[in-house]
């Protein structure tokens, strides 16, 4: 961020200033990259903090205690809240300054906010609770593969609790777990055949050759998690549209709220995030207690009742997109305009404030997927992999985009052919865009059936055959 405030504050790490209808002067090779290399160090700290830092918080809580689950169950709300209300001061307050007074100091607030974040870290760092590391855990997985492949001509064993090797569990950190009959296959890592030695201390000469039950599982937690991972790529595909197509639509509508004043475009995912703020407190603080006292369970709905919740908002919330984006283009080419856009194409004279009502359907949806998916993979993976976790659903994010454009780029190509009339039109009125909101529901109906039946497969860490 320091060298990011350089590029804005010091005259020679960047073009010089143009006005409208001047030619620009191009940015140097060595301007470029001071710019990039402030983008690699964002990139390699960013990947540093967001797999991490949630996992690292809820370690500080005591999962043996009723007040250490509780911690655990309300911090990821509060540490997603919390990340919410930043990012809305970020798209408002932040971008405000940089537009409108200098990019400089809307670069530099970060920055020193960031540097006050170290100090805060640090300062704390004799009081927090550090689980140590035990090893990777990507060998212990590789390990499993590996002795599974060469002992896959023996057959599986009668008895697998007897029969399988289980050496003493030795790990303060990792929970021992049971063996389960799904991918079978990974068992036979596990059968102590004649060529295995053992060691005295109960541990195999060759790990290669021969894995224990407790690694064995590990790695099947690992392969029950991949198909509900991949419904929150699939879910993702709604939720970044507000932040694309949603902000588009908005251009070629009314943004005025009173005589003088317009809403910015780009800052209409601030609906999304104010509904996230409004949503969290009220279901951690009154709903959940509420639902505890009528069911009696400590968690009255489930991590995986949650995120079929949020699935089928943002199905709901595209639908509503839809009906909406119908109504814009129909008084745009049909009713009244208020001016046209520099590119072209009529401003609808319908208030951009209908588009509110999706955004926070899909800030809701969020609510309760995104959370959601974040706690159960840090219950779910076993405890040496929780940063691995962590990152999981900002994989989510990234591949919901590449899908999204992956999408658009398959809308042009078959309704933006010679003759077309293309979907995804430049000048939204001409195009359908409500056709596409209509796609992308239609996968979040199928997304929802998929996750429903991985929701009844999956089977739970720790649980018992």
């Amino acid at each position: 961020m320091f060298i990011l405030t350089l590029t804005a504050a010091v005259s020679g790490l960047h073009p010089h200033d143009c006005k409208v209808g001047d030619t620009c002067q191009k940015a140097t090779a060595g301007q470029m990259a001071v710019l990039f290399a402030s983008f690699a160090f964002l990139v390699v700290g960013a990947g540093g903090i967001r797999p991490c830092s949630m996992p690292f918080g809820a370690d500080q809580f005591n999962p043996n205690t009723e007040d250490g689950k509780r911690g655990i169950n309300s911090f990821f709300n509060w540490y997603y809240f919390t990340f919410t209300g930043a990012m809305m001061i970020s798209a408002t307050v932040i971008i405000y300054v940089q537009s409108t007074l200098s990019w400089s100091i809307g670069l530099a607030i970060p920055t020193i906010l960031m540097f006050v974040a170290c100090v805060f870290y640090f300062m704390g760092s004799k009081i927090y609770v550090k689980v140590l590391p035990e090893g990777s855990p990507f060998t212990s997985i590789v390990q499993v593969f590996a002795a599974a492949t060469k002992k896959k001509g023996l057959k599986q064993p009668k008895d697998p609790n007897q029969d399988l090797f289980d050496p003493p569990h030795v790990s303060s950190l990792v929970t021992k777990l049971h063996h389960t009959d799904q991918f079978r296959f990974l068992d036979k890592a596990a059968i102590v055949s004649s060529s295995d030695e053992i060691k005295p201390n109960g541990f195999p000469v060759d790990p290669w050759k021969l894995c224990s039950i407790q690694q064995v599982e590990e790695v099947k937690c690992l392969l029950r998690i991949i198909p509900i991972w991949t419904t929150g790529i699939i879910y993702y595909l709604a939720v970044v549209q507000q932040s694309t197509y949603v902000i588009l639509a908005a251009l070629q509508s009314d943004r005025h709220l009173g005589p003088h004043f317009q809403i910015p475009a780009a800052s209409f995912t601030v609906f999304a995030m104010l509904a996230q703020t409004l949503w969290i407190p009220f279901y951690d603080r009154l709903l959940v207690p509420r639902l505890r006292k009528l069911t009696g369970k400590e968690e009255p709905i489930s991590l995986l009742q949650r995120m079929g919740i949020g699935i089928l908002l943002s199905t709901v919330a595209m639908v509503v997109s839809a009906v909406v984006e119908v109504k814009r283009r129909s008084i745009a080419n049909h009713g009244s305009t208020i001016g046209a856009m520099l590119g072209g194409g009529a401003i609808s004279s319908m208030s951009s404030l209908w588009m509110v009502p999706q955004l926070m359907i899909l800030g809701v949806s969020e609510a309760f997927n995104l959370i959601s998916q974040i706690e159960f993979y840090y219950k779910e993976f076993p405890e040496h992999m929780r940063s691995v976790a962590g990152a999981l659903a900002f994989l989510n994010l990234a591949f919901g985009n590449y899908l999204s454009g992956f999408l658009v780029t398959i809308i042009h190509k078959t309704t933006g052919a010679e003759g077309r009339k293309n979907w995804l039109s430049q000048d939204l009125n001409k195009g359908r865009l409500d056709m596409f909101y209509v796609v992308i529901a239609g996968i979040g109906v199928f997304n929802l059936i998929y996750f429903i039946l991985c929701a009844r497969w999956y089977r739970f860490k720790g649980a018992r055959q």
